[in-house]
């Protein structure tokens, strides 16, 4: 039985998007071992015909590319779309945090009111539009006071420019700083299956304050797609190469659950991929989850996810397996 997209709102703003986002950090090919631009856009727009509203880009990813691209997918689609992009890495001044380097180039974190209103203007004419539904702070900056940072995200709200505000990779006491200095409508952290840490503290924190949480990785780079097996081989600048996390021993543990979450799978004619996205957005606290695609086939199946209705028992059967299989990965 199929049933409509899953929405739900951002925060305390008005804005309500798709619980399946498009992640597009493959997309700008940056550590993911280039991109194909028109496989691209062809999973874009794929994403947004199957009715996948939230895009999740930044100008981090292949340093403006991920989001010239989008820029380009999404013309003539802009009022379907819930258009994230983020600021806080930068490239055109050398300031705040050091963070690594690019090409040769040293990004820095940094979140100062001049370089965030240098940042926007940059993501809009990539984006091509003239507002950002969600704008996040990528990193978090220790140099610059959260209420510096906050002043200029709302000065950029009020002048219509932005239509809510995120940050990212941060943490319970940034959250709560955050909070004391305005309006945060949403966090972006890694969560899935595997990476739960979130759940004790933080995802408390942000229920009680009305804030949502847009999960990234949530097939854990892939891992728990359901189709890495044991004897898959990584190449190039494959992110996943070195990683621990994809051990054989780790993708045979995965293997076994998998086996487990077949015939929950079978019984709504899903991928094993649809049922691991559908469980993680059903997750106490979990608003939204940002799904990587870079084709349109993948586009599809992420999408399909948000229209599936797991009941209790699946909830608890993928849980119950969960915990069996993947308490002890190597991280």
């Amino acid at each position: 039985m199929s049933h409509d997209m899953l929405n739900r709102k951002i925060g305390r703003s008005e804005i309500t998007a798709s619980a399946i986002g498009l992640g597009t950090w493959a997309i700008g090919g940056w550590m993911w071992g280039g991109t194909d631009r028109a496989a691209s856009i062809a999973a874009i727009q794929a994403s947004v015909d199957e009715g996948v509203s939230l895009i999740d880009t930044a100008p981090a990813y292949g340093q403006g590319l991920a989001e010239e691209i989008v820029g380009e997918a999404i013309q003539g689609r802009r009022d379907k779309v819930v258009l994230a992009t983020k600021c806080g890495l930068v490239w055109h001044v050398q300031q705040g945090n050091h963070f690594f380097d690019y090409a040769g180039q040293p990004v820095h974190r940094y979140l100062g009111r001049a370089s965030i209103q240098h940042e926007v203007e940059q993501s809009l004419r990539r984006l091509r539009t003239d507002y950002i539904d969600h704008y996040i702070t990528h990193w978090q900056d220790p140099t610059t006071p959260v209420e510096e940072t906050m002043a200029a995200l709302q000065e950029l709200k009020q002048a219509g420019k932005i239509r809510s505000i995120g940050a990212s990779n941060c943490t319970a006491a940034d959250v709560t700083a955050y909070l004391a200095a305005g309006q945060l409508d949403a966090v972006q952290e890694e969560y899935s299956m595997i990476k739960r840490d979130i759940e004790e503290q933080y995802l408390p924190l942000c229920m009680q304050n009305g804030v949502s949480v847009l999960s990234y990785s949530s097939l854990a780079l892939g891992l728990l797609g359901g189709r890495i097996g044991p004897d898959r081989v990584f190449s190039g600048d494959d992110l996943r190469r070195e990683n621990p996390r994809f051990s054989q021993a780790n993708r045979r543990k995965v293997a076994a659950l998998m086996e487990e979450i077949g015939p929950i799978a079978h019984a709504h004619s899903a991928t094993l991929a649809q049922i691991v996205i559908a469980w993680t957005i059903q997750q106490p606290g979990i608003t939204f989850a940002l799904c990587g695609a870079r084709n349109p086939e993948q586009a599809r199946e992420n999408a399909g996810a948000g229209r599936l209705r797991l009941s209790a028992t699946d909830l608890q059967s993928v849980s119950d397996a969960a915990r069996r299989h993947l308490t002890d990965l190597d991280a």
